[in-house]
């Protein structure tokens, strides 16, 4: 079996090592924890409660579109330099294919593409019993830290 090329501009990234992102963000206030970080793959959770509802009781779009908006814009600045770059959403669709009551769930980030001004991710958000609940795309534009 081949083994995958690891993509992060760090090599020896570990998903704690981005928890410094989290305060005083949507993703804190949503309780988005990025999990495990693979040679191309970044997984996160998001808690399914009060914070991520709608009125009738489950998960919330809106809340999936975050987690994946967040999972894609911050694994758009893993593969560039972060010195210099970040990544931000250009365009956003999903699908939700399965509705979630509670628990938690994990998205997962592939890379689709890999340009040197955009990025498409795939990212995938399953339940607790590993159900696909939603599929999402994201378009991340990289832009220089120098034009903020």
């Amino acid at each position: 079996m081949t083994e995958k090329k690891n993509i992060w501009y760090n090599k020896d990234l570990k998903a704690a090592d981005f928890d410094w992102l989290h305060p005083g963000t949507l993703g804190e206030a949503l309780g988005i924890r990025f999990a495990d970080i693979g040679p191309d793959y970044i997984k996160a959770t998001m808690p399914v409660d009060h914070r991520t509802k709608q009125p009738f009781g489950l998960l919330h779009g809106g809340a999936s579109v975050a987690l994946a908006e967040t999972m894609g814009s911050v694994a758009s600045w893993l593969v560039v330099n972060p010195e210099f770059f970040i990544g931000v959403g250009m365009e956003i669709n999903a699908n939700h294919v399965r509705a979630v009551k509670e628990g938690i769930v994990t998205g997962v980030c592939t890379p689709i593409h890999i340009g040197g001004k955009t990025h498409v991710w795939d990212i995938k958000i399953y339940d607790d019993k590993d159900q696909l609940c939603c599929v999402s795309r994201i378009t991340v534009a990289i832009i220089p830290k120098n034009r903020l």
